[in-house]
C-alpha cells in the first residue's frame, strides 16, 4: 500500500500551507493546489524538495484535472479578509460556487472524502451568542460582507446536496477567528493589523468604539480540529474555533503590552456589518471529536509576534494602508 493521497486547495495559504505541513507529517502524500491571487509561496518552498509533495498553479474555479487515486480533498481554496472581498469580489463568488462544484465533482469522480472550509461568517451579525451549529444565521446577502457570506453558505448548500444525492463522504468544518505565523500583514484582520502596527510604530486602528468581541484560535489548535473532523464520522457543520471572547479594544490593550509600543488605540468609523459578537459553541466539536483548544491567547500571541518581527524589513513596511470605511459609501 502506497501513501495515502490529499488534495489541498489554498495550498499556499495561510490555513492551507499549515495543513501541508499537517498531512506531510501523518504520512500522506500532499498535492497541492492555488492561484496564488492571495496566497504565497514562500509559505510552502520548504515542502518543495519533497518527494512527497507537489504543487499544482491552478485555479479551481476552472476544470479541476488530479491525475491517480485522491483519498481526501480539502477545499480552502478562497480569499477570507474583507480587504480581499472588496478587491476581488468576483473571485470570491466563483471560488464558492464553481470552484466547490469542480471539488465535489472530481471528490465524485476519485471516490475521495472531501472536507470544506466554511465560516462563521455563515452566522453573520448574530443575533445569539456564543453562536451554536444550529442558528441559521443574521447576513445581509448583498452588503458588502455579502459575497463571502453567501458563497459559504452555497459551499455548505451544495456540499451538503452531493452527500444527501449523490452520498458522497462529505465533510463541513466552520471556522472562527484564526492567528498564528504566515497571517498576512496587509489582509485587514485586526490581529496582523495590530502587530503590523505596533512594530512599524504607529497606532493601532480600532473600528467603531472596540466593544465588538471576537473569539481568537491559534493556528495548531485549529488543524488538530480540522484533522480530527475529516477523519470523523459526522456529516453536519462543526464549529471550530476558541470560545475565549475579547472586546476588540482589550485585545488592542493586549497587543500594546505585548509589543511594548508607546503607540495608542485610534478609533475609525465602524464598517457596514460589521459582526459585534463572534463566539463558538463547541459543545460538538468536544463531544464528537474530543476536541477543544489548548493554546492560551498569551502563548498563541508571543509566537505570533516573533514570526512577524523575523519578517524582512521591506515586507514589514510594504503593507497597504488600507481602512475599512469604504463600507459606509
Amino acid at each position: 500500500m502506497g501513501k495515502k493521497r490529499v488534495l489541498i486547495t489554498g495550498a499556499a495559504g495561510f490555513l492551507g500551507s499549515h495543513l501541508c505541513d499537517r498531512f506531510i507529517k501523518e504520512g500522506y502524500y500532499v498535492i497541492a493546489m492555488d492561484n496564488l491571487i492571495t496566497g504565497d509561496l514562500r509559505n510552502i518552498e520548504h515542502l518543495f524538495k519533497r518527494e512527497d509533495f507537489e504543487f499544482h498553479h491552478h485555479d479551481v474555479s476552472k476544470f479541476v484535472h488530479v491525475p491517480g487515486k485522491l483519498d481526501y480533498i480539502l477545499h480552502f481554496a478562497s480569499p477570507a479578509s474583507p480587504i480581499d472581498y472588496l478587491k476581488i469580489p468576483i473571485q470570491t463568488l466563483k471560488v464558492g460556487s464553481l470552484g466547490i462544484h469542480n471539488l465535489l465533482g472530481l471528490a465524485k469522480e476519485k471516490e475521495a472524502r472531501i472536507l470544506i472550509a466554511s465560516t462563521s461568517e455563515v452566522y453573520g451579525d448574530p443575533n445569539v451568542s456564543p453562536q451554536s451549529e444550529e442558528y441559521w444565521g443574521n447576513v445581509n446577502p448583498i452588503g458588502p460582507r455579502g459575497v463571502y457570506d453567501e458563497a459559504k453558505r452555497f459551499q455548505e448548500a451544495i456540499t451538503m446536496a452531493y452527500h444527501t444525492f449523490h452520498g458522497l463522504e462529505t465533510r463541513i468544518v466552520r471556522i472562527f477567528n484564526t492567528y498564528g505565523p504566515r497571517m498576512r500583514l496587509n489582509d485587514g484582520r485586526v490581529l496582523p493589523a495590530f502587530i503590523g502596527q505596533a512594530i512599524r510604530g504607529e497606532d493601532l486602528t480600532v473600528f467603531g468604539d472596540g466593544s465588538q468581541t471576537r473569539s481568537f484560535c491559534y493556528v495548531d489548535d485549529l488543524i488538530e480540529g480540522i484533522y480530527r473532523l475529516l477523519l470523523s464520522d459526522y456529516a453536519q457543520p462543526v464549529n471550530i474555533g476558541n470560545p475565549d471572547e475579547i472586546s476588540i479594544k482589550e485585545f488592542g490593550d493586549e497587543i500594546i503590552k505585548l509589543t511594548g509600543t508607546s503607540q495608542k488605540l485610534v478609533t475609525r468609523p465602524l464598517p457596514v456589518d460589521d459582526p459585534k459578537q463572534r463566539r463558538p459553541d463547541i459543545t460538538k466539536a468536544k463531544e464528537i471529536l474530543g476536541w477543544e483548544p489548548k493554546v492560551s491567547r498569551a502563548e498563541g500571541l508571543k509566537i505570533t509576534y516573533e514570526y512577524f518581527k523575523s519578517l524582512p524589513k521591506d515586507v514589514l513596511e510594504k503593507v497597504e494602508h488600507k481602512d475599512f470605511t469604504s463600507y459606509n459609501k
